[in-house]
């Protein structure tokens, strides 16, 4: 098989949860060895967590973990021990990057900051992504995902006109979010680090990642004075762009007018070219400051159609339309299976379950899943015994010792 972009690359992850664990998995993907710490008296919490609260006695099955850690390893180390702590380095030695989303400090605290780390592999690249960046005055502070929402602005221009601020609905999204920065960043290190032989630090602040994400808002600002209003599903300038309902229960489409070509070649598919002359829908401006009557309009004409036939017949004139799918449509749609996007991975103790394949088609480096999410601490004799060359005696002890548990 085809050489994967990364092999050869090694990341010492100390990642949890939900956003650093994005990211080192896209670099997974991509062919990097990825050796996940943990150890039994603090493994990646997500393990135990059961849908709607709670904790599983059982680490292995959750689905959430399942799909956050293809491709990686796993090893169980007591770095609370001084000899826990040289441990790590040893595999920091044999390793190319350090990750983790700890609060600002843990690590160095532990005698793993990336000083240390220097004085044991000289070009070593170390990632750290605390909530808030360090330093900073709030470098300690904890936060997740629907936090980032709230600090970064993202919920306040979320939601309806007439509603209160409302964050996306899906748990982690800005989690992926900063995963995908976090392995950009970690490319582009690598990157630096082929060119002149040095490694660096990344201080990654997941709230000020997530600012990225409105940076429109922050140029309107400069500029004008004015904080952006929230407008629900509809555009600054587009005009219709809404999701409009469908025949069957709770079916929707998407559609989005961007130019008078479309506008045209979308009232004849719905056969209504006179609307094409009309003074309140002429031109975008117009569109734009009828929308209420627009919408209720095309809202007629949608309900009359199924999601999948008002996707084709607009799709068919060069209009941007889609069905709102949920997961089930997902699922069965005959694009997504084509290309091959939904994976069958089996796991020794949760089964054989579906995941989303790696989005890159790479043409000579293709990423792949090549395994399923590692069991706690699966890979301990692999990584100490194998790869750091301990003799089997002394990892019996320091098994016997807690110190790799």
């Amino acid at each position: 098989m085809s050489e994967m972009a990364l092999n050869g690359i090694r990341i010492c992850d100390f990642c949890w949860a939900w956003a650093g664990t994005s990211g080192t998995e896209l670099l997974a993907f991509l062919g990097a060895e990825v050796i996940k710490v943990e150890s039994w008296q603090r493994m990646d919490g997500v393990r135990m967590r059961v849908t709607g609260g709670g904790r599983s006695p059982d680490p292995h099955r959750n689905p959430t973990f399942n799909a956050l850690n293809l491709n990686k390893l796993a090893i169980t180390v007591d770095i609370r021990q001084p000899r826990g702590v040289e441990l790590i380095k040893q595999i920091v030695k044999v390793s190319d990057v350090v990750t983790d989303n700890f609060a600002g400090g843990v690590l160095q605290r532990l005698g793993l900051g990336y000083e240390a780390l220097r004085e044991v592999r000289p070009d070593i690249i170390v990632l750290s992504m605390p909530g808030f960046g360090a330093p900073g005055p709030w470098q300690k502070y904890h936060g997740y995902a629907p936090t980032f929402e709230d600090l970064s602005g993202v919920a306040d221009m979320s939601g309806y006109p007439d509603g209160k601020p409302s964050r996306t609905g899906l748990g982690g999204f800005t989690d992926f979010i900063n995963g995908m920065q976090a392995a950009f960043s970690i490319l582009a290190a690598l990157n630096y680090r082929r060119q002149t032989g040095e490694g660096q630090f990344i201080d990654l602040s997941q709230l000020e990642s997530t600012c990225c994400l409105i940076g429109e808002a922050y140029v309107g600002y400069d500029m004008n004075g004015r904080s952006p209003t929230r407008r629900g599903n509809r555009d600054g300038f587009m005009a219709p762009h809404n999701c409009y309902p469908c025949q069957g229960e709770d079916k929707w489409v998407s559609i989005a007018i961007a130019t008078e070509e479309e506008w045209n070649a979308f009232c004849e598919a719905m056969g209504r070219p006179e609307w094409t002359k009309d003074e309140k829908f002429r031109d975008a401006p117009s569109r734009s400051a009828n929308q209420e009557e627009l919408d209720r309009l095309v809202g007629e004409w949608t309900r009359g159609h199924t999601h999948y036939e008002v996707m084709e017949m607009l799709q068919r004139v060069g209009v941007a339309a889609m069905p709102s799918f949920d997961v089930a449509e997902l699922t069965a749609d005959p694009h997504l299976n084509e290309r091959d996007c939904l994976v069958m991975v089996e796991h020794p103790e949760a089964g054989e379950n579906t995941f989303v394949a790696p989005p890159w088609k790479l043409s000579e480096t293709p990423a792949r899943i090549t395994r399923h999410a590692p069991m706690v601490g699966q890979h301990n004799e692999y990584v100490f015994c194998e790869l750091l060359g301990m003799p089997e005696e002394e990892f019996a002890v320091l098994v016997g010792e807690q110190v790799i548990y």
